[in-house]
């Protein structure tokens, strides 16, 4: 006789046995031997049945799991994907304002000098190369810091005092006089030591203090103090990338730009009579002690 045999997952059975068995039935002769190898087989085959119906419970709940990780999985990329769009939002908008401010800057630093200022201002640079920089396009002196000022201090170097005192007297001479003069203080962006953070707390104070500096050994020079005014950017504006961790000197200066005047000529007359006590530094503030920033 043929055998002819059931495939079932992990498992063969023999069906010989069954046909015998249920050829003998159908003949009403069935051996006790012969019930009982049909009984056994019977339940051989309701146990695989059990095992099989299992797995596809298995497989059917490992199929839901993976159905809901991949849900999940995707509410999250939706969620990350939602708060990069903010993120990019955000960014746009920093950036737009960024470029606002520095259309702002660039507004204040284009200025068509007069031909006798422009050459005054020149051959005042020719004389303190290595502490001023002219820039005739833009109307502005860049004094660089680390020669105007002790490291982490606002305190003028006598270096630079009597550049800044020559510069006085461009300011005070012929056309130059109807400008008005905007001082701009900047930093690189290295942290203040903790001792220079007493006296300046950030770069945008050191900085600003820097500016104020400036514009007082041009006050005390006879510049017209209403003709002047301070900005501090601190660490905002490098002219070129700093090296992190050793400082970087180009980024160190002071500016001064030359700008059309915005003086209306009115001044309350209480004003004029206190304008120079309020204006003027004191002189406990012209002649602070210098800290010594490497202490």
């Amino acid at each position: 006789m043929k055998i002819t045999k059931l495939a079932i997952p992990g498992r063969k059975v023999a069906l010989s046995t069954v046909l015998i068995a249920i050829a003998g039935l159908s003949t009403g002769c069935v051996s006790q031997q012969e019930y009982d190898k049909l009984f056994e087989t019977n339940m051989s085959l309701r146990s695989q049945n059990q095992e099989l119906t299992n797995l596809v419970g298995s497989a059917e709940s490992t199929n839901s799991h993976l159905q809901g990780s991949a849900s999940d999985a995707q509410g999250v990329i939706s969620q990350l994907q939602s708060e990069n769009s903010t993120l990019r939002g955000a960014l746009a908008s920093s950036q737009s304002a960024f470029g606002n401010l520095e259309d702002r800057m660039n507004s204040i630093q284009i200025v068509n000098l007069d031909p006798a200022t422009d050459q005054a201002l020149s051959d005042l640079a020719g004389q303190y190369p290595g502490i001023i920089n002219y820039d005739s396009d833009r109307g502005m002196l860049r004094f660089v810091s680390d020669m105007t000022f002790g490291s982490g201090s606002d305190s003028v170097q006598a270096s630079a005092s009597d550049s800044l005192s020559k510069l006085a007297d461009v300011l005070n001479s012929g056309a130059a006089g109807q400008y008005d003069i905007q001082i701009v203080g900047h930093t690189d962006n290295e942290r203040p030591s903790s001792n220079t953070q007493k006296r300046h707390p950030s770069n945008m104070h050191l900085s600003a203090h820097r500016a104020i500096a400036v514009r007082s050994a041009l006050g005390q020079s006879g510049v017209d103090w209403s003709r002047m005014s301070v900005t501090g950017w601190g660490e905002n504006r490098p002219l070129v990338a700093n090296n992190k961790g050793k400082g970087t000197k180009a980024n160190r200066r002071v500016e001064i730009y030359l700008v059309a005047s915005t003086n209306t000529g009115v001044q309350d007359a209480s004003e004029s009579n206190t304008a120079a006590s309020v204006d003027q530094p004191t002189p406990a503030a012209t002649n602070r002690p210098k800290i010594d920033p490497t202490k």
